[in-house]
């Protein structure tokens, strides 16, 4: 599971049937303090994301069939959480 920000969305008008009735999103993941982390990835919103929020996403495939309720998705991440607040202990 991972930390990022949702940075837009991505619009189609052909998809795979898995990815109907799904909002596909850009995230860029970020670490505790908001910079970011890595590259950019996309995933399918489960939680009502917008941009601009910080969100968890699951990086599994075997999660993301659970989460959507579909066997054997071509999906590998998915937006399971909106983050309200992180705080973090510093570290010693």
């Amino acid at each position: 599971m991972i930390l990022a920000r949702v940075i837009g969305s991505v619009v189609s008008t052909l998809k795979h049937p898995a990815y109907e009735a799904t909002k596909l999103m850009v995230v860029q993941p970020v670490q505790p303090d908001g910079a970011d982390a890595d590259d950019t990835l996309l995933a399918v919103d489960a939680a009502g994301a917008g941009a601009g929020e910080t969100v968890l996403v699951l990086r599994q495939g075997v999660a993301a069939a659970q989460v959507l309720g579909v066997d054997r998705p071509p999906i590998r991440s998915v937006i399971v959480g909106i983050v309200d607040q992180v705080d973090c202990e510093p570290q010693r």
